[in-house]
C-alpha cells in the first residue's frame, strides 16, 4: 500500500492583502524570516478571494497573523473622493482585496476555523485600534478588535510583539501585558492607578461629543498605556516596547532572496532601509500611531554590510533604488534632544556606500525634508543621486 505524505501543520499562517514578496519591504516578510530564525515555520496566504482559499493550508498550531498589508484597503480601494478605483478608466486597477480586509479575512477564518487564535497589525488594524473616525461611513466606528472577533492586536512595527506572542501561544499562557498589543478585556488592568493606565473618553462618550473625541486624539500614543470603555467591553492598549539600532540592525540583516515577480514593485527591489520613525508630529500623517515619532537608525555598518550582500546576488545590476526610510534626511537624529541637523553622519555614509564595489548608482526615493536639509546635503544628493523621486531643486 502507497504511504501518504501527512499534510505539513504550520505554526503561523500569514493571511495577507497584498503580494508577498521576500523583501524587507514587505513587513510580513520581516516577521516571517524572524519567527523561522526561532525554529517556527510559516506559510502565507496572499489576497485571498473566499473562505476556501483559508482553507489551503489547513489549520496552523499555533495561530492566523492577518493583515491587509501595508495600506488600508479602503485607502486602496477608493479615492478621496470616495469613488471606487476600479471605476476609474484611466488606470487598470483590477481590486483584489475586499473593503475592510482586516474583518473580512477575520471572519472567513472563524467561518472555518473557529477555534483558532488570530492576532490582526498592519496599517488598517493599527489605524483602527481604538474608536476611529471612518471617513468612507463618516461616522465613528469601534475598535477593529470587536468587529474582527481577533484575539489580539499588534501594532506598529511587530517584531518583539509577535514573538512574545506565539512563545505565549506555544506555552498556553495569557496574551495580557505584551508590549505593543491591544486586547478586549472585561474590566481594566488590576492596579490600574499603579501601571499608569490612561483611561479615554469611551466609545459612547466620543460619539456623543466632538470635543471629546478631539480630546481622545490629542491622547493617542504609542509610548503609553491606554484603555477606552466601549459597550461592556475596554479595549486596553499596552505602550511600544522599545526597539533599538542592534534590533533594526539584526532584522535588516536576514536573508532575504530580494526576488520580485510583480512589475510594480521592482523599482523598490533593491532599496536600502536606514531608520524607522518621523520626528515630523505631523497631524495629517500615520507615522505617528504606526512607526512612532522617535527615530531609530541602523548602525553604518549594518547598512553597509546589507549592501554587499545586495551586490553578490546574481540579479543585481549595480543601481540601489532607494535608500532612506519616512523621510531619508532623518537618518542619525536618535534621541538627539538638539536636533544637530548638520547631516554630517548620514553624508559620510552615503559616500560609503558609493565605495562599495558593484555598486554604480545610489538613488533616493524616500521623501526628504526640505526644511531640515543642509546645503553640504543638498549638493550631495543633486551631485550623485539624479533622479530621486523627491526631486532636487538648487539655487
Amino acid at each position: 500500500m502507497e504511504n501518504k505524505k501527512k499534510p505539513i501543520q504550520y505554526d503561523i499562517i500569514f493571511v495577507l492583502g497584498e503580494k508577498y514578496f521576500d523583501h524587507p519591504f514587505c513587513g510580513v516578510a520581516i516577521l516571517r524570516r524572524l519567527l523561522e530564525k526561532q525554529g517556527y515555520s510559516c506559510a502565507v496566504i496572499e489576497t485571498p478571494q473566499n473562505a476556501q482559499e483559508i482553507m489551503k493550508f489547513g489549520r496552523p498550531r499555533l495561530f492566523f497573523g492577518v493583515s491587509s498589508g501595508s495600506i488600508d484597503s479602503m485607502v486602496r480601494n477608493y479615492t478621496a473622493l470616495n469613488r471606487p478605483r476600479k471605476d476609474d478608466e484611466f488606470i487598470k486597477y483590477e481590486q483584489k482585496i475586499p473593503d475592510r480586509a482586516v474583518i473580512v479575512y477575520c471572519n472567513w477564518i472563524r467561518e472555518k476555523f473557529k477555534d483558532s487564535k488570530i492576532v490582526i497589525g498592519g496599517t488598517e488594524a493599527t489605524l483602527r485600534r481604538l474608536t476611529h473616525y471612518d471617513y468612507w461611513q463618516n461616522s465613528l466606528r469601534k475598535s477593529i478588535l470587536l468587529d474582527s472577533r481577533a484575539d489580539i492586536l499588534s501594532y506598529g512595527n511587530s517584531e518583539k510583539q509577535i514573538l512574545e506572542i506565539a512563545e505565549r501561544i506555544d506555552s498556553e499562557l495569557p496574551l495580557t501585558e505584551i508590549a505593543g498589543t491591544c486586547i478586549k478585556s472585561r474590566e481594566l488592568p488590576k492596579e490600574f492607578e499603579k501601571t499608569k493606565f490612561t483611561e479615554l473618553p469611551s466609545h459612547e462618550d466620543v460619539s456623543l461629543s466632538k470635543e471629546k473625541f478631539c480630546d481622545m486624539q490629542n491622547l493617542l500614543s504609542n509610548y503609553e498605556n491606554l484603555a477606552q470603555k466601549t459597550d461592556n467591553f475596554y479595549i486596553i492598549q499596552y505602550k511600544s516596547p522599545e526597539y533599538t539600532t542592534e534590533d533594526l540592525d539584526e532584522y535588516y540583516e536576514l536573508p532575504f532572496s530580494r526576488k520580485i515577480k510583480s512589475p510594480d514593485l521592482k523599482r523598490f527591489q533593491f532599496g536600502i532601509v536606514t531608520h524607522r520613525g518621523c520626528i515630523g508630529n505631523c497631524n495629517f500623517c500615520s507615522l505617528k500611531l504606526t512607526m512612532g515619532n522617535k527615530i531609530i537608525s541602523r548602525s553604518e555598518e549594518s547598512i553597509l554590510k546589507e549592501i554587499r550582500y545586495i551586490t553578490k546576488l546574481p540579479h543585481f545590476q549595480g543601481i540601489i533604488d532607494d535608500f532612506g526610510g519616512p523621510s531619508a534626511n532623518m537618518y542619525g537624529l536618535d534621541f538627539d534632544r538638539d536636533l544637530n541637523k548638520s547631516h554630517q553622519r548620514l553624508v559620510e555614509l552615503l559616500r560609503r556606500a558609493r565605495e562599495v564595489p558593484g555598486v554604480k548608482r545610489i538613488f533616493i526615493h524616500s521623501g526628504i525634508r526640505y526644511d531640515m536639509a543642509t546645503p553640504e546635503y543638498i549638493r550631495e544628493i543633486a551631485m550623485h543621486t539624479t533622479g530621486t523621486g523627491a526631486g532636487v531643486f538648487i539655487n
